[in-house]
């Protein structure tokens, strides 16, 4: 990865944790549609048939196909949430970890600067030197195994 791809994915980190909950809560939490929750039906409609309570072949098919996408964006964002967090543990300096941290929760490098009380061009600066270091460590490409391995 490049600098550029590795500061896009702390920038992302923020939103990418959301949806990895989101995810989770729809593949794996108790989340109901609304389409099956029960409404009470008086008069002729509660005497009335109703359709069949199970699916068709088709929307089993369609729901499973969902599924495993949703599966595939869960697991492709969990990668790189955890590539993200434990990238903090290669970072040097105190302040180079609290930009880093900073910019996983999605702040500005004015908010940053003015959190810290130095220059943005100074926040600019410690970024691009711990975004050096966690190049030359090479430490998303190990973790997120987009090196092809040779045969």
């Amino acid at each position: 990865m490049n600098r550029k791809e590795i500061e896009n994915l702390i920038n992302s980190y923020h939103w990418m944790v959301k949806e990895v909950r989101r995810l989770q809560r729809v593949l794996y939490g108790s989340v109901i549609p609304m389409k099956n929750w029960g409404v009470a039906q008086y008069g002729l409609e509660a005497t009335m048939p109703k359709g069949s309570p199970g699916k068709s072949q088709a929307e089993l098919r369609q729901m499973d196909m969902r599924e495993e996408r949703l599966f595939k964006r869960l697991k492709y964002y969990e990668e790189r949430v955890y590539a993200v967090e434990l990238g903090a543990e290669k970072i040097h300096g105190e302040q180079h970890k609290v930009i880093y941290d900073c910019m996983m929760e999605g702040m500005s490098y004015r908010a940053i600067s003015l959190h810290l009380g130095i220059s943005r061009e100074t926040v600019r600066k410690m970024k691009d030197e711990f975004i050096s270091q966690l190049c030359q460590d090479c430490h998303f490409e190990r973790l997120l195994n987009l090196k092809k391995s040779v045969v």
